[in-house]
Order: C-alpha cells, then structure tokens, then sequence
C-alpha cells in the first residue's frame, strides 16, 4: 500500500522544502516504495490534489486566497500535518502582527498590493492540523520519526 501524499508551501522561506529534498536524497528508495507523491511543486510539474492521505502544510497563511487553499486541502486529506516554524506558530512570518502602528501604515502599501490579511496565521487558526513539526528548518529526524508514526497508523508496515 502507498499512502498519497501531497506537499504544500505558503508564506515561508521554504527551508522545509530544501530539507524535504534533501531527505529523499538518502531515502528515496524508502519513500517511494510507501509513499506516492502526488503534490509537489518543486518537484513535479503536474500535480494532484485530491485524495490525499497526508498532505503537509509549509508556512503561514498569509491571505485569503492561502485561506481558501489550505481549507481545500485539509477537504482532500486525511491527515494534515503544520512543517515548520511559520506552520506550526506562523513565526517568523506573522512577525508584522506585531508592528506598531508606525511600521503597520508604512507597510500597507505592499499589503494592499499583494492582497494580504491584516494578520498572519499558523495553519491550525485556520483548519484542523493532525501532527506538527516544528523547526526553522525542521531536524530530518524528526521529520521521520513523525512520518514512521503516521505510516504506522495507516497500517503501512514500514519504517523510513
């Protein structure tokens, strides 16, 4: 059984990306062999969605549109995990949540522009998220250890 997964990048650095990369680097075979990777946008130019076990949400939602996408997602998932620091708090990305109000107007311009919130979210203010990884970037042996207990929970009998 291949559980299908799907990896989604919000307002972030993308670092998780980067590390996620790297971990198929040294266990590609692994993966591949448990997981179908359906969503990926660093990696593959089309992609699926839909009917997804696990899809792991990386970044904060930073505007209505991040909104309405990561709500879709957690639609086509059974299981929705926050990676990263600005998922799993929304920080660093949410720090203009804290401007005052100097730094807040001389901002709005590019807020406007760029149609954000007024506020930036973790991803659990906005759906509900099943398992976290925190980091900025997250330690690959986490990463792991939180994927071999979810392979586990979906009865995939194997470890990464």
């Amino acid at each position: 059984m291949k559980l299908r997964v799907g990896w989604f990048t919000f307002s972030c650095c993308e670092d998780n990306t980067i590390v996620f990369t790297e971990i198929l680097n040294d266990y590609y075979d692994k993966i591949t062999e448990v997981m179908d990777i359906c969503y990926l946008r660093a990696l593959r130019k089309k992609n699926d969605k839909t009917n997804l076990d696990i899809a792991f949400v990386e970044g904060a939602i930073s505007n209505s549109k991040a909104e309405a996408e990561v709500k879709e997602i957690r639609q086509n998932c059974k299981k929705l995990i926050a990676v990263g620091s600005c998922a799993v708090t929304g920080m660093p990305s949410a720090q203009r949540n804290n401007f005052d109000e100097a730094r807040k107007k001389e901002i709005q311009p590019i807020v406007e522009m760029f149609k954000y919130s007024d506020t930036v979210l973790p991803v659990n203010k906005v759906v509900q998220v099943d398992d976290n990884i925190p980091g900025c970037p997250m330690e690959p042996s986490t990463f792991l250890t939180v994927v071999n207990k979810h392979l586990k929970e979906f009865g995939v009998n194997a470890q990464l």
